[in-house]
């Protein structure tokens, strides 16, 4: 195996990066049902102040016959190229916590090389934890929350949060090696997978990117804006609901989903880390009262030192 190393080049600016950050990873290839990991990081990098710190060498790690990037034929010349990139980059959330994200294709070639080099980089940056998210269909309805399983070794994430724990083998992706490489290291790890109505597999689907960043912000507590999406989440479901509502056969399924899925969840133990005791959802002016208290809290602690 070459030197992982040779695979990204560091960026000048990356000696002032911060020690302890937060890796957030997403890399879309293999399987990202509802665009959940497109949505997400796309979000991200246009949502949020960011700077590449790291790029890796597409030539060396993407199959461009199996993705071909597109280019625009503009009536007798061809141009916006867009090529493909898989980049380390320097975040901030809303509230001005920075934090690393890995995003771009997932490599075609080379994964042993890959991984080593992403711990390299997590060993270089000193990284505090990894939390990556993706996504695959399954036979759940739209109408209920969608929900996660957990891997990893974050055992007070996996305990709260994860719903379906099966025994099964599955097809991994690049980012499952680095989890697994990661947990054999004793390096906190948890990856995030969401299970998407398989009926909206195929679609961009809002809410699905709302999932991602709900996710991320529970193993991190890193603060994103969400507005935008749930907005178009809402007109998403509002139109799928009008096309189930005008279909007897697709409104049988639902039902059946719903009916299966509540049958389950009766016998889940888990609740949403969001509800109170009584299983309600704290308005949003309660929500905001607990962000304003954060906040205040963070200006009285100036004698204190920032945590990464």
């Amino acid at each position: 195996m070459g030197d992982p190393a040779e695979l990204y080049e560091i960026d000048p600016s990356a000696y002032d990066v911060p020690k302890g950050l937060h890796l957030v990873a997403g890399l879309t290839g293999f399987a990202d049902a509802g665009s959940a990991v497109t949505q997400f990081t796309e979000y991200l990098l246009g949502a949020l102040e960011s700077r590449i710190i790291a790029s890796f060498d597409a030539d060396v790690l993407l199959d461009y016959r199996a993705r071909r990037p597109t280019i625009y034929f503009d009536q007798d010349h061809l141009t916006d190229y867009r090529p493909p990139a898989l980049n380390l980059y320097l975040a901030r959330d809303e509230l001005g916590q920075q934090f690393l994200l890995l995003a771009g294709f997932e490599p075609d070639f080379q994964w042993e090389r890959f991984t080593a080099a992403v711990l390299g980089l997590i060993e270089r940056f000193s990284v505090s934890t990894t939390t990556w998210v993706h996504a695959i269909p399954m036979p759940v309805p739209h109408t209920r929350p969608i929900s996660v399983t957990v891997s990893g070794n974050r055992s007070e994430l996996i305990d709260s949060l994860s719903v379906w724990k099966p025994h099964t083998q599955v097809p991994s992706n690049a980012l499952h090696l680095v989890e697994y490489r990661l947990h054999r290291l004793e390096h906190p790890v948890a990856g995030f997978v969401l299970l998407i109505p398989h009926y909206l597999a195929d679609t961009e689907y809002p809410s699905a990117a709302v999932a991602s960043l709900e996710s991320i912000s529970s193993a991190t507590g890193l603060i994103f804006p969400t507005d935008r999406l749930r907005e178009e989440g809402r007109d998403f479901v509002a139109k799928i609901d009008e096309q189930v509502g005008a279909n007897t056969e697709l409104a049988r399924l639902v039902a059946t989903l719903e009916e299966r899925h509540d049958s389950y969840m009766e016998d889940s133990p888990l609740k949403s880390p969001l509800t109170d005791e009584d299983g309600l959802l704290p308005s949003a002016d309660e929500i905001a009262a607990e962000l304003e208290k954060f906040l205040a809290h963070r200006r009285g602690g100036d004698d204190e030192q920032p945590r990464a």
